[in-house]
This record gives C-alpha cells, structure tokens and sequence, in this order.
C-alpha cells in the first residue's frame, strides 16, 4: 500500500515527546518498579540517551535521499511496516536488505543504497516498529525480529542483510529463525557494522546509567526475556551468526566508544564463515558514511560464496523452499 509523504510527516511531528534525561536515576524505586521503568525506557526509542540533540535535523536531511524509493507498505506480524525499494536498470542481480540500528531510521542507511543499485541489485530499506514512518512509540527486539521476517518474506529471497549495530541483532536473529519468531528467512550473507556481540553487555550498561542495582537489572531483563522467549546471558551475535550458517564481514572502527572493537574481534574469533575488517578513524555512526566502508561492502557482495562452507546455509535454503511449495499448494 503506497504511504503519501505528507501523512507520515504529520504523524511523527505529532508523537514527538521529551528525550529521557542523561541523568535519569531509578535507584530509590523498589526492584520491581525500576525494572519496569527501565524497561519502558528501553523500549521507547524516541527517549533514548544516544540520540544527538539534532536528531530531528538530521532526519531531515537524510530523508531527503528516500525521495526516488518507491514507497511500500507491508503487513507483519508487527504491523504495517514502512519499506523503501531502489529497483537496478536492468535485470536484478538479488535483493539486499538494509537494516538500521536503534533509535535510527532507514534514511541514516541511504549512502550504501545508490552504490548497490547500480551494481545490479535491488535494495530494500525499512523502518523498525516505532521509528522513522512506521507507526507506534514502543517497541523491543522481539517485534523489530518479527517486522524484518515479514519484509524479508515480502521481498525474498534476500541475497545479504547491512546491518548497522542494533540491527545486526535483529537480521541474525531473522536468519537463525528461532524463538520468538515462526520460522527463519535465510540470508546468504551479512554485513555487520558497528555490532554489538553480547546483548547482556548492551542491557547492562543500560542498566548502570540509570542507577539499577542487581535486583532492579534482574527485574528489566526478565521483561525481556518474557517478550523474546530466550535468556539474556544467551542471546549472542556470534550465536546467531553460527546457527544461521551465513557469512559475514564484520567491519568495526577501532574508535567506537558505543560498542567496543573488542566485540568484533570475539565474533570474528568465534565464527568460522566470518572476516574481520577493522577500520581505523571511525566512530559509531560515522562508519555509515565513509567510502572505505562502501567500498568494503561493494566488494564483499560481488565475491561469490564458495570461499566459506555453506552447507547449513543450503540446508535452510532447501527448507524454506519446501515451505514455500506448501503454502503454494495449500
């Protein structure tokens, strides 16, 4: 269902609310009512502490580059989610999913769009739950994971996944297929930048700068643990990205002070099919708009995959084929 640019504008103006203060401290509520708290803040983008104070300039400005997308609504089972699709000039070489990270939009992924258009492939750019044009003002990884597999479905088969930091997360988790999601979409590849390996790690110092103790942190993540139908403590990139049996590029800059290059290197250590490019001189988002960074990426897309053991991959791929002849003939 096409989505006029005007409505969504009006929309997002209209649910814009104060950003959560840096020094929000939930120390003197009692265990339960702080991990509550601290789960509502997590849950709510537009309160996030890492936005920039010119958050909604930004926007702005990188929105202007969706304006020759083709502007596509499509249901999931998280609601009516927002899609940009950039078609090649001639004849689709596969489709490459762009996913952003969180409190971010599909229009801060718009640098890798043009460069992949004109190499052949189609591209898809989307917005989680709760940012950018999709509707709603909360939501968790969880229902991001169920938004990406209806987008995959819609748009599939996906030929690799950019993902940036949060999204990384999500696009493993699509691909590995497990709870709290029906099934998996098989990715071939992904490239991962500025991902973070632990989600323990990203809930615990969430935790901290909000003044939890360890009965308050325990309370927060139990909440998510009930929405994403696995523990905490268990929930890893380098997991994911071994179940799903996907490749990877791994690149990271060695400046990052959101998530550690140290997070990288324990991927890229654990994962077999996965190669690390450190990048040095790059931060957390400055990753997204470096032309070494575009040129890594072009590169790692056009090689072919017989340079990493695919055979889980092929697995899943046959899979989701016999799926797909199922529902056909159903």
């Amino acid at each position: 269902m096409a989505l006029t640019r005007n409505e969504p504008m009006r929309r997002l103006l209209a649910l814009r609310c104060p950003r959560v203060s840096r020094r929000r401290d939930l120390s003197q509520l009692p265990a339960a009512a702080a991990g509550d708290e601290a789960y509502r803040l997590f849950c709510t983008p537009e309160l996030s502490q890492h936005r920039a104070d010119d958050h909604h300039l930004l926007i702005d400005r990188a929105r202007f580059h969706l304006r020759h997308a083709r502007w596509e609504r499509v249901k999931t089972a998280a609601g009516n989610i927002q899609c940009y699709v950039f078609d090649p000039d001639l004849d689709s070489r596969g489709t490459i999913l762009l996913v952003h990270g969180w409190t971010s939009e599909a229009a801060f992924m718009t640098a890798f769009i043009e460069p992949l258009r004109r190499s052949g492939f189609r591209v898809v750019a989307f917005d989680f739950p709760a940012h950018g044009h999709s509707p709603g003002r909360r939501t968790n990884l969880a229902e991001c994971a169920r938004a990406m597999l209806g987008v995959a479905d819609h748009y599939g088969p996906i030929s690799a996944a950019v993902a940036h930091s949060f999204g990384g997360f999500v696009g493993l988790l699509v691909a590995e297929g497990g709870p709290p999601l029906p099934h998996a979409h098989p990715i071939e590849r992904f490239v991962l930048l500025a991902c973070p390996n632990k989600l323990a790690d990203v809930t615990h110092n969430f935790g901290m700068g909000l003044g939890l103790d360890a009965a308050a942190q325990r309370a927060y993540e139990r909440h998510l643990e009930r929405v994403g139908h696995r523990s905490v403590a268990g929930f890893t990139t380098q997991a994911l990205l071994n179940a799903s049996g996907s490749g990877a590029l791994i690149i990271h800059g060695r400046e990052d002070h959101e998530v550690p290059f140290a997070d990288a290197e324990a991927i890229a250590v654990a994962c077999p099919h996965a190669r690390l490019m450190p990048i040095d001189g790059l931060g957390h988002r400055t990753i997204l708009y470096a032309p070494p960074v575009f040129r890594a990426v072009m590169n790692e897309l056009s090689r072919p995959l017989d340079h990493i053991d695919t055979s889980g991959l092929r697995s899943k791929l046959e899979q989701s084929s016999s799926g797909q002849d199922m529902k056909a003939s159903a």
